[in-house]
């Protein structure tokens, strides 16, 4: 019995190894798992609608430039990428808060040694997955082909050639849409009414624009080029990540048309300028450029995806943003959609007997987790317009740095088990985190805990004692409420 269990497992695995897989979207979940699975031997085939990003700059004023953390590097070394993609990170501590007068504050993300976030260009990082990708004999990948649909029961993707404008199918055994918020596939599982599928997109009255603070003269940062830098203003906000040529990628976050000024009503030189001076003044002296980029870069949505089923019968499934695209505000975006791979990859160990027990698995395990962190970049937007300037935020953020320092392996907030804890899913760390900053609020509320002394160790202990009582009977309590 044991022999005949191996042989079938051996002859699926054969089986599954000689599928040919089509993947829709070059782009970094697709360039990821093209190389994944070329690392497994598959047969991949990549479809891109834009052309190849290493040959043409396709990416102006619509880059927001990506936090690479835990969830992102542990995917990446899964496929021997992690080294390549720090080569090319420029790391930020934490966040410099900048007020209308030009003061600053910093605010670490850890308390914890050598923990933080990786400023990267999306077109670098890109680049360097499809140069590895291509290394393997069993990839091919073509660009300016556009897929138009997905006949998902005869397993064909319909494209045109941008550059002929001839139009052609593409057969094969499984197909994945890895094809972003736009997503064909998914589109196409809209269209089929064949089964039920649920679909939601929201998106939020703000909407994007980059600019950007050029390298002094030297080509060195004008500002500090270890911290992500905002400009918090209540109603919308400014960015700023550095890049490694010395540059900064900022990114204007307003709302299309409310208050004072938004984006509908921003289209003077002189309206722009009067509210740069006003909001932003020690922004404005730094983009020499803003009115050229501010009328000629696009205003960008900002909208969160959500679905199931990702798969349908066993022959297609939908990755990154195209099955869960999200609001940038945690910089889980791109971790969340290789975090996807990752998985994905586990998933594929197990030797479930076929594709559609792999997707249907893959689903189960990453759904409440990619649903928790579009919940928690929601969360962080509203936290980084208007709370990161609050005193009762800069005062729990002191003492989750002090319990974080004074107790490394005890102690999480919030944005380190979503940002730093690779091993936690996105589901506990949101149900954990919420629970754990209620504690710490109420516990400043009450004035049981304060930042006003010096504490050492012992009395640190007391507090985080107290707030690991008070956690867990707010999580006692949500278990009991079904929350």
């Amino acid at each position: 019995m044991m022999l005949e269990k191996s042989n079938k497992v051996h002859a699926f695995k054969e089986d599954l190894i000689a599928d040919s897989v089509l993947i829709i979207g070059a782009g970094l979940c697709g360039s990821l798992l093209a190389l994944r699975l070329a690392q497994r031997g598959y047969k991949v085939e990549v479809y891109e609608s834009r052309p190849d990003l290493r040959k043409v700059d396709i990416s102006a004023g619509r880059s927001i430039n990506l936090a690479l953390s835990d969830r992102g590097l542990k995917a990446l070394r899964l496929c021997g990428m992690e080294e390549k993609a720090r080569e090319i990170c420029t790391p930020m501590y934490g966040r410099l808060m900048h007020d209308r007068e030009g003061n600053t504050f910093s605010s670490n993300y850890s308390g914890r040694d050598n923990e933080y976030i990786n400023s990267i260009s999306r077109g670098d990082l890109n680049a360097i997955l499809l140069e590895e990708a291509e290394k393997h004999e069993n990839v091919t990948i073509h660009f300016n082909k556009k897929c138009k649909k997905v006949d998902i029961e005869n397993k064909l993707g319909y494209f045109k050639d941008y550059n002929t404008k001839e139009e052609f199918t593409v057969k094969a055994s499984v197909i994945f849409g890895a094809d972003g918020a736009g997503s064909s596939l998914r589109k196409s599982y809209i269209s089929e009414r064949k089964f039920l599928f649920s679909y939601s997109q929201n998106y939020l009255n703000h909407g994007y624009k980059e600019l950007e603070i050029p390298a002094d003269k030297n080509g060195n940062h004008q500002i500090s080029k270890g911290h992500l830098h905002i400009w918090p203003r209540g109603d919308f906000m400014l960015i700023a990540l550095p890049n490694k040529d010395g540059s900064f990628t900022v990114t204007l976050f307003l709302s299309y048309d409310e208050g004072e000024f938004n984006f509908n009503n921003l289209t003077s030189e002189e309206k722009i300028t009067q509210f740069f001076e006003k909001e932003f003044p020690d922004a404005l002296a730094l983009i020499p450029n803003i009115k050229e980029e501010f009328m000629n870069n696009p205003t960008g949505p900002l909208g969160t995806i959500k679905c199931t089923p990702w798969s349908y019968l066993e022959n297609t499934l939908l990755m990154g943003d195209a099955a869960h695209a999200i609001v940038p505000f945690y910089g889980q975006g791109m971790n969340a959609s290789f975090e996807d791979v990752f998985v994905l990859d586990e998933i594929l160990n197990q030797d479930l007997g076929d594709w559609k027990a792999v997707f249907k698995a893959y689903e189960k395990a990453r759904k409440k987790d990619t649903d928790a962190i579009a919940d928690l970049a929601i969360d962080n937007f509203f936290e980084m317009r208007d709370h990161v300037a609050n005193n009762l935020f800069k005062e729990k953020r002191k003492i989750e740095m002090d319990l974080e320092k004074k107790f490394p392996e005890s102690y999480f907030s919030k944005y380190s088990l979503v940002t730093f804890n690779e091993n936690i899913g996105y589901s506990d760390a949101l149900k954990i985190g919420r629970a754990q900053d209620k504690a710490l609020l109420n516990l400043i509320a009450d004035e049981k805990v304060t930042t006003s002394l010096h504490m050492n160790k012992e009395e640190l202990k007391i507090v985080l004692q107290k707030i690991v009582k008070e956690t867990q009977e707010i999580l006692n309590e949500d278990k009991i409420a079904g929350l």
